[in-house]
């Protein structure tokens, strides 16, 4: 019992010990190791001058946005079958006002690799999917039908991010 009290608080600390690791990496340009899970879930800003470097970056174009109403969310996954899609697996986030017709989002990745990317326009603004209105499209455009439940497999998403890689995403509406 005493151990795992001890346990537990050890990764609290450790826990509340990882943003201040991040700043302090960010502010020195050290590199510091992190825990594995540290590299998901990252809430980003789309900074277009991020694609203008070289990299790794993924400069994605959307199309065919429905409206200028709600949010458009940009979710990066590592192309693997065991993140694609799966909930709390997102590498990075990017979330700005949708704007009707076509968006340019720049979003960096963590080290040349495989990625696959899932955007969903969220028309009315309420953080939840509504079938029947909001939007959504995958890297690579793959066909979404009944079958697959909107999530085609990570082979039909995946593409290789070298040094900035363009793509364009687009949007499908019921």
């Amino acid at each position: 019992m005493a151990r795992e009290m001890k346990s537990s608080a050890t990764a609290k600390r450790h826990a509340l010990a990882l943003p201040a690791l991040a700043t302090l990496a960010a502010v020195t340009g050290v590199a510091i190791a992190t825990p594995a899970m540290a590299q998901y879930k990252q809430e980003l800003r789309n900074d277009l001058r991020v694609c203008s470097g070289s990299g790794p970056a993924v400069l994605v174009e959307v199309d065919g946005v429905k409206s200028s109403r709600g949010t458009l969310r940009l979710q990066t996954y590592n192309a693997t079958s065991a993140d694609w899609m799966q909930k709390g697996r997102w590498l990075s986030r990017i979330e700005v006002p949708a704007k009707a017709g076509s968006m340019t989002l720049c979003v960096p990745v963590p080290k040349a690799g495989s990625y696959a990317i899932a955007i969903r326009h969220d028309l009315n603004g309420n953080g939840k999917t509504d079938i029947r209105a909001d939007g959504g499209g995958m890297s690579n455009n793959p066909s979404i039908n009944i079958f697959n439940l909107g999530k085609p497999s990570v082979s039909k998403t995946a593409f290789r991010v070298d040094g900035v890689k363009s793509i364009r995403v687009q949007m499908r509406y019921m």
